[in-house]
Order: structure tokens, then C-alpha cells, then sequence
């Protein structure tokens, strides 16, 4: 799913995408109106011990940096430990910083990774609208061919997994 907004001001990563599709990202930071980029995302949960970053918002950041983005315009804002709802609690806790700076946003868009994309769409969608307008751009995966997803595992798994997740998002979560 893409849909973004033109003139957004500000690009939201979600922190957990692999380097690729940080790469992605940047280059539509780069070819954008952005003034901002601004990552989420939860704890890691392996090689906590051994990095110098304790969430996928912080690594996402760093990356960015490494990258050869200047680090006044790349803000990583965190999502607190939680074991269910990880999107929409990256959403949240999104909104709760976005309320407390000085940001007047007009529009974002919410860059995340292929089919998961959608799901990520609507949870922000729901935080921020009507006061921001929220569209999205879907980085390309290369675990397979999403033309023919149905003759890769990998692409059968996503498809199921993510479809469940997004019904789930829609209409059987109270918070969506």
C-alpha cells in the first residue's frame, strides 16, 4: 500500500525495517518535502547486551546517521516495552511525543515495509486524523517477488500473517 501525501512535512520509520528498506527510506526523505525524520519502534530482543542501542527506534536513528543524514533531522521516539499491539503502540506513543513538541504538523507520511504497510496506514490514521493528514509509502521487500508472492514461502507466510493482523487492526481491536 502507497499513498502519500505530497507535501508531508515529516517522514515516520518505523524503526524494525531491515537496512535496505532504511535505504529506501532515505531516498525518499532525500526526494521529498520532509523537514524531519522521525523513527519508532520497541526494545530489540536479542543483542540487547551488546549494543549500544536498547530499541529499533534508536538503531533506526543511528542508521540514518551512518548513512549521511544530518543528525538535527532525525528525532528517534522510542515505544515502551509492550506484547501485543506493537504497531498501534508505536502509533501512540508517536502522538504523545508529536503533543508534547513544539511540531505543528499539517501531514505526515508513515514509511513501513510492504504489505505491513496498510496496517501501520490505519493505526496512525486513527491517532492523528482529522488534525493530521496521514499517508504512507511502502518500502519494497526483497524476501520475494511481491508480483508472485503466492510462489515463495516467505511471500505466503507475509500475505496470511499480515492480512490476519490488519483485521484484527480494523475491526476487532477496540483501540483501531
Amino acid at each position: 500500500m502507497t499513498s502519500p501525501i505530497k507535501s508531508a512535512e515529516v517522514l515516520v520509520v518505523e524503526g524494525w525495517l531491515p537496512d535496505y528498506a532504511i535505504q529506501q527510506a532515505l531516498t525518499e526523505f532525500k526526494n521529498g518535502s520532509y523537514h524531519l525524520v522521525i523513527t519508532t519502534g520497541g526494545s530489540i530482543e536479542k543483542g540487547n547486551y551488546l549494543s549500544e542501542y536498547k530499541n529499533f527506534a534508536e538503531v533506526s536513528a543511528a542508521t540514518f546517521k551512518k548513512l549521511g543524514l544530518e543528525s538535527e533531522k532525525v528525532v528517534a521516539v522510542p515505544t515502551p516495552v509492550v506484547i501485543k499491539d506493537r504497531s498501534y503502540a508505536s502509533a501512540a506513543e508517536f502522538n504523545r511525543w508529536l503533543s508534547d513538541s513544539n511540531l505543528k504538523l499539517q501531514s505526515i507520511n508513515v514509511f513501513s515495509l510492504d504489505v505491513h504497510t496498510r496496517r501501520s496506514w490505519l493505526l496512525f490514521k486513527k491517532l492523528l486524523t482529522p488534525n493530521i493528514e496521514v499517508g504512507a509509502i511502502a518500502a519494497k521487500t526483497q524476501d520475494y517477488d511481491p508480483n508472485k508472492w503466492w510462489d515463495y514461502s516467505q511471500g505466503v507466510r507475509t500475505i496470511i500473517d499480515e492480512g490476519i493482523a490488519y483485521i484484527y487492526a480494523r475491526f476487532l481491536n477496540w483501540r483501531a
